[in-house]
């Protein structure tokens, strides 16, 4: 979490942390004849697009939704393309990634993962562990409320043992048991797909986040469509429960 008070700072030229729902693969291949295992083949292309265009950016830090605990329920046979195609990208993309200086982190209830998975996930995130150009974080086998459930398991756990004052919790010490309190809430929630809902992606972080959805289906997301989303996250004005007047009165008093 940020120690500052984000209202007292100019908005940023470029969002700090873009966190993405990676809508439409399915629908994708349906419109097209062809599996839904193909279509998520192709979302692999548009993942590559999503994390070079943020760092070509500036953006520090990406989460993308990779996999929900959800997705668990789909058909086995989809659900092993899923877990083929995220080895698959660790494997091939580990390289550049490294030559970007781009950290590797995961979110979720990651014990799920078939242990191949799991251990292939664990050696990428400590390769990369250090690099600060960027950090990517796939949120796998996650889910928003799981995450806040885990926070308050550990929460309990600690006050059981008399470490947590109950009457001291307040917000930034609650967020310190979540996955991975280091990260930033992100500034710039984007789903693709023409839906507009959260889908348990990052509840308790997308509290005051910027909202863009955009019909473009996720095989076909390109590094100009997360420039078109960061242009509209400039134009918007981000007032965290002020109004125009107190937030332009507040980076008035900083200058």
């Amino acid at each position: 979490m940020a120690e500052s008070d984000p209202i007292s700072q100019p908005p940023p030229r470029v969002p700090q942390h873009v966190a993405i729902i990676m809508d439409g693969n399915g629908r994708w291949a349906e419109q097209r004849g062809i599996s839904r295992n193909e279509g998520h083949k192709q979302g692999l292309e548009s993942l590559r697009a999503a994390v070079r265009g943020a760092n070509d950016l500036g953006i520090q830090w990406l989460t993308l939704y990779a996999f929900s605990l959800e997705n668990w329920s789909r058909p086995k046979s989809e659900v092993e393309s899923l877990m083929g195609l995220l080895e698959h990208y660790l494997e091939t993309e580990i390289d550049e990634v490294m030559e970007k200086g781009i950290e590797l982190r995961c979110i979720g209830r990651t014990d799920r993962l078939p242990p191949r998975i799991r251990d292939g996930v664990a050696a990428a995130v400590e390769r990369t562990r250090g690099n600060r150009e960027m950090h990517l974080i796939f949120a796998l086998s996650y889910g928003g409320r799981a995450e806040i459930v885990d926070a308050a398991r550990k929460l309990l756990r600690d006050a059981e043992l008399g470490n947590v004052d109950p009457e001291r919790l307040d917000e930034k010490m609650f967020a310190a048991y979540l996955y991975d309190p280091e990260v930033p809430d992100p500034d710039l929630l984007i789903r693709t797909g023409a839906e507009s809902r959260v889908s348990n992606f990052l509840l308790w972080q997308i509290a005051y986040s910027e909202i863009y959805t955009t019909e473009i289906m996720w095989p076909d997301f390109r590094e100009a469509d997360l420039e078109r989303a960061v242009q509209e996250y400039q134009s918007r004005e981000r007032r965290f429960g002020l109004t125009s007047a107190q937030v332009s009165g507040r980076r008035g008093a900083k200058a």
